[in-house]
């Protein structure tokens, strides 16, 4: 990697891309803050939201503001894999009448990829993206073909219908760094909202960065230290989640189904170091695993038939996980800065 960034010249890129994302995005601000977070981390993300929240204008104008190349998937029952992928055509040279294979990249080849609705295809074509998001490579005619660096997979979910749909299965969930929930805007946002897109004045976002500079960021973010008490307090969050025998908190683990695997941790951990270069900081403090734990874990935990029977979604069972698991104070009395509040 022949780019470097300090603490500081990250903090201002990403002042810069929040600037320019606003001049497109009205309101929305923890959710443009967890779509940079997953950008900075160099994860992929899932955003879930009814119809007419720009999840789709947010993803566009993320790659647009990055200076990254975009690509729109449409997905619908009849996608197939090879529409996602690409494939491999029988070209013919007219000088010579010899014939080859070619291929012919497929809409997965750009470093930021949008799966619009990505529910509505069956699970065979979802599972075309599952080596594209975890081995950032594609397999196509038996020859493995890598992707652009940076890659993000961005996809979205309407969660009011479920008649011509197919859940995503929990392994390609699972690749999800992070689940950002879309919600409502404020009745002033709304407002500004409808006056600006009904008239003819447009705001565009302009690239702030290029992928070698966002290769350099994702890396910073791996650098950031992490105290092991805030480590040990992730993975206590983590291993809360499963059976009782398995070291499941009591309170929490009847309430699930199964419990949250190793990549929830690594998760928390990556998102609580990208939430900290966000706020300019060169430490993770325990306000950032605590910020990010509802969008890491909501789509790796899966409420039982006990918190069924009390009326719990997974935003609640998170909600009484963090109230349950006690944060390992003694060697926090050692990192007091770190320990602190840092918003």
């Amino acid at each position: 990697m022949s780019q470097t960034l300090s603490p500081e010249a990250a903090a201002d890129i990403i002042r810069r891309l929040t600037s320019e994302l606003g001049k497109v995005i009205i309101g929305q601000d923890v959710v443009v803050e967890q779509a940079l977070i997953a950008l900075a981390a160099g994860g992929h993300a899932l955003l879930e939201g009814v119809p007419g929240l720009a999840k789709t204008l947010l993803v566009s104008t993320v790659a647009r503001a990055s200076g990254l190349t975009f690509n729109r998937i449409q997905f619908t029952p009849d996608l197939m894999p090879s529409d996602i992928t690409g494939t491999e055509l029988i070209r013919e040279d007219k000088a010579t009448g010899s014939r080859a294979l070619e291929f012919v990249p497929g809409p997965v080849f750009a470093s930021v990829v949008l799966a619009d609705e990505i529910n509505r295809t069956p699970p065979k074509t979802q599972a075309a993206l599952l080596e594209a998001m975890q081995e950032r490579q594609v397999t196509a005619g038996g020859t493995r073909r890598a992707l652009p660096k940076p890659f993000f997979v961005l996809a979205t979910q309407n969660p009011i219908e479920q008649e011509g749909t197919y859940p995503l299965p929990e392994a390609q969930l699972d690749r999800f760094l992070l689940k950002i929930v879309v919600g409502y805007p404020t009745e002033a946002e709304e407002l500004a909202i409808i006056t600006r897109t009904t008239s003819n004045a447009q705001a565009a976002a302009e690239p702030v960065c290029d992928a070698e500079t966002l290769i350099a960021l994702q890396h910073l973010v791996r650098e950031i230290p992490v105290a092991d008490a805030i480590s040990r307090y992730a993975l206590a969050l983590v291993r809360a989640t499963r059976p009782v025998a398995l070291g499941g908190h009591e309170q929490i683990a009847p309430l699930l189904r199964w419990g949250a695997g190793p990549r929830a941790g690594q998760a928390l951990l990556l998102a609580a170091k990208a939430r900290a270069v966000l706020r300019g900081r060169a430490f993770v403090a325990l306000d950032d695993i605590k910020a990010v734990m509802h969008p890491v874990l909501r789509h790796r935990l899966q409420p039982g038939y006990e918190a069924e029977a009390q009326g719990l979604d997974a935003e609640s069972i998170i909600d009484k996980l963090q109230q349950a698991v006690q944060v390992p104070a003694a060697n926090l009395e050692q990192d007091r800065a770190i320990a602190g509040v840092a918003g």
